[in-house]
């Protein structure tokens, strides 16, 4: 009984290590982001035009883009503003969306149909296309990019949330509660948000990798950040440049760390939810 107990436990852990790899990646960029300042071994807009496209050595490990940058400097330095910007995005997205699908769920009749036809055609309409309109009456900038993709967000979290909260109202304490005299707003806020967030969580968890990204393709486009920000798309848009010449470490690496946050982002997201939706 001992020894299969210890090898469900073993083979559980061994079925594990994806997560925590995962979440050790993204303890690494928030230290990064948070310390960067004091790890970074080089001011990240310090040029050296002796040092232009070196590849990686003891002086700059992961080598140098087009102005003699060191490339680790701005990776680590590149974290806070791509992170942040996805952090901002999400909170955004996530008070519009909550808001309008709770709204939805509790109300029906024609103020869900009314919410609901109004998020279908935001959901419609592709988020790029959006945002680069939103660029286009308000000018560019990081500020304009991070609150347009959040209103192109928020309908997916608003679509999401009242699928779960329909099914959370039709649980009997709401009806227990109703029957005490709970107001709607205070049985809202108090009971049903909280029984909400564990499938929150780890959806949100996951679309805060598709916000990274969405936000590194603005910044790539030349919407969001401007130079001389090492967010992590603006960094790959600035390495174009030595991809025609053959040096690709300029791109590459700014590209991989991009893809590496984003995919750590999605399986921590989906064994949280898993976890939570477990304990719940």
């Amino acid at each position: 009984m001992t020894v299969a107990v210890l090898t469900d436990v073993t083979v559980r852990r061994k079925h594990e290590w994806p997560f925590y790899l995962s979440a050790g990646v993204l303890v690494i960029a928030v230290l990064a982001a948070v310390f960067a300042p004091w790890v970074a071994p080089y001011d990240p807009a310090k040029t050296d035009f002796g040092a232009i496209w070196q590849p990686a050595s003891p002086a700059h490990w992961l080598g140098t883009d087009q102005l003699g940058r060191d490339l680790l400097s701005r990776i680590i330095h590149g974290a806070r503003p791509s992170l942040l910007g996805a952090i901002a995005l999400l909170a955004v997205a996530t008070v519009l969306g909550v808001l309008i699908g709770v709204t939805a769920a509790w109300k029906q009749g024609w103020v869900d149909t009314a919410l609901s036809r109004i998020t279908d055609v935001m959901f419609a309409f592709p988020g790029l296309l959006f945002v680069v309109l939103c660029i286009a009456v308000f000018d560019r900038g990081e500020l304009t990019s991070v609150l347009g993709m959040a209103l192109a967000y928020a309908p997916a979290i608003a679509k999401f949330t009242r699928s779960i909260a329909l099914e959370e109202i039709a649980r009997p304490y709401v009806d227990a509660y109703r029957l005490q005299g709970v107001g709607g707003f205070v049985l809202c806020l108090r009971y049903l948000l909280p029984n909400l967030l564990p499938a929150l969580v780890g959806y949100l968890v996951v679309l805060f990798g598709e916000g990274l990204m969405s936000l590194a393709s603005l910044n790539f486009l030349g919407f969001g950040s401007q130079p001389p920000s090492s967010e992590w798309g603006l960094m790959v848009q600035e390495g174009r440049t030595g991809v025609i010449q053959g040096i690709v470490g300029p791109a590459l690496v700014p590209g991989l760390t991009i893809a590496i946050v984003v995919v750590a982002t999605n399986v921590v997201g989906v064994r949280l939810s898993d976890k939570l939706a477990v304990r719940r």
